[in-house]
């Protein structure tokens, strides 16, 4: 533990529906959720404004509608979050060399490391002007949270959501804590709350008084110690800059279950293609080949087989991944499929590349003449088909200009013309394969903040300094949608569009 709240903990406010809501006027202050629209879709974020109704990330979208049926339901534009998200890690990366990414937005910064703090007033006042360049430069907000251990950061910040400052000054965590849930903190879900709850234990204090033993006895071993410090308030894990991936894995829910066995083969073998290209991204190849099947009735299998050395080789995986599926019972039906690597490495086995050569003459028969998978080879259309459009994308219009999907349906397509900082725009209806009707581009939520240098004190000196140029907003093509939408109680929804006003 330090004896200064220098490590810093921040928290993007209901990321992706901020960034949609601040991209598109018309939705500001109005209830948004972003996610998979599908009949199996999840909750990605939800904005404020449908967390009231009950809406939460990781819900079902059909949960979702039901609480909130008049919010307006986008599919996710991980490009422009992206984008976003780069400019916020510059700006912290201007403050350390020790920024820990936990995810597009969310993060660690070790102040100490960088020079910039030392004690709590300073610490404060880095805060508060990091606050204040994310809103300059991105246009978002983010709750900060300052302590002596990342544990304590990251619940300071979930404390001071939204838009807010927690600092935790170091020796006051035991008091802090004490009348909090066991709920607050790390590792403890739903399960283990509810076990500990029934043992007489719900808040913080209740796990440091009934000491270690209790909780191993409990709990067991690892997590019953582990509980018992973190209920002390202790927490002595440093921030790392690069975090070694562990594992990379792909997976796909069906919107209807599978139950021809030629087809569920079929998809684990493009699963394993769209693994070993990640892999290969990455840089890495792995061991141990993971399948995961969830069948019918959401019980869940997980099989794996561990090759002699590390490959990236696609034969070798898709060739274990189909092994693993042979010994899988999938009468019933399978709702979702997933194929992984594991046992990373930063080489390959060589010796495995014959392992590849075997099962590419065992596969002769699924090589087209040029060499090329037959499962790579895609079936022309027959026919044209209708073009169709992601309710939340970006498009542009030769003569309105930039503007966003609302919703589609019945072969016509209902969009919103505005722009970032605009007033809220009108609405109007085209044919979906309309010709002066294509895919636009996100805009940047702040004019000029490309440029990169945003306002504030010490911290924006210290971005420039590091090259802390901001990004404009990434673009993001919109994809065919597999269960189109609109926005409800908003304007035009599935099948329903308002006349050209």
């Amino acid at each position: 533990m330090r004896a200064a709240p220098t490590i810093l903990h921040l928290d993007m406010d209901a990321f992706f529906a901020a960034a949609e809501q601040a991209a598109k006027p018309s939705l500001r202050g109005k209830p948004v959720v972003v996610g998979g629209l599908g009949p199996r879709g999840v909750v990605a974020t939800a904005s404020y404004e449908a967390r009231r109704f009950g809406v939460h990330s990781a819900m079902p979208m059909g949960q979702a509608r039901r609480l909130a049926p008049n919010a307006a339901y986008l599919v996710p534009r991980f490009a422009f979050y992206r984008s976003i998200s780069e400019q916020v890690m510059r700006l912290l990366g201007g403050l350390s060399p020790l920024v820990e990414p936990l995810s597009l937005d969310e993060a660690f910064v070790d102040l100490e490391a960088g020079g910039v703090a030392g004690d709590t007033a300073s610490a404060r006042a880095v805060g508060e002007r990091l606050r204040a360049d994310i809103l300059a430069t991105t246009g978002l907000t983010g709750s900060v949270g300052l302590a002596g251990s990342k544990m304590l950061a990251k619940i300071a910040s979930e404390e001071a959501k939204p838009d807010g400052l927690v600092l935790m000054e170091p020796g006051t965590e035991r008091a802090l804590l004490g009348p909090k849930s066991v709920r607050i903190l790390p590792g403890v879900g739903p399960a283990t709350g509810e076990h500990l709850r029934r043992a007489g234990m719900t808040t913080v204090s209740d796990l440091a008084e009934a000491g270690e033993d209790e909780l191993v006895r409990l709990l067991g071993r690892a997590h019953g110690a582990s509980l018992y410090r973190m209920a002390q308030g202790y927490d002595d894990r440093p921030v790392v800059a690069e975090r070694d991936a562990k594992s990379v894995s792909v997976e796909d829910t069906f919107a209807v279950d599978l139950h021809d066995r030629v087809r569920i083969r079929s998809e684990v073998e493009r699963l394993a293609e769209r693994c070993v290209g990640r892999l290969r991204a990455s840089g890495h190849s792995g061991r141990t080949i993971v399948l995961k099947v969830r069948r019918f009735d959401f019980s869940t299998l997980t099989r794996s087989e561990t090759l002699r050395g590390p490959t990236d080789a696609l034969g070798v995986v898709r060739e274990a991944a189909g092994r693993l599926l042979d010994s899988v019972d999938t009468t019933g039906g399978v709702r979702l499929l997933g194929v992984g690597v594991s046992g990373l490495a930063d080489y390959t086995q060589e010796d495995l590349f014959a392992q590849e050569a075997e099962v590419r003459v065992g596969e002769n028969e699924d090589v087209g003449a040029e060499g090329v998978p037959a499962e790579a080879v895609v079936a022309e259309p027959a026919g044209p088909t209708e073009r169709s459009w992601a309710p939340g994308h970006d498009v542009r219009h030769a003569v309105y200009g930039a503007g966003w999907v609302q919703g589609s349906g019945l072969g016509r397509v209902t969009v919103r013309f505005e722009e970032p900082g605009s007033a809220p725009g009108r609405v109007r209806t085209f044919a979906v394969d309309d010709p002066e009707l294509e895919a636009g581009e996100a805009l940047p939520l702040v004019r000029g903040a490309g440029a990169g240098l945003p306002v504030g004190g010490a911290v924006s000196s210290a971005a420039a300094g590091r090259g802390g140029a901001g990004l404009p907003g990434g673009g993001a093509a919109p994809s065919p949608a597999a269960d189109r939408g609109g926005a409800p109680g908003l304007a035009a929804g599935p099948g329903s569009h308002p006349h050209h006003p």
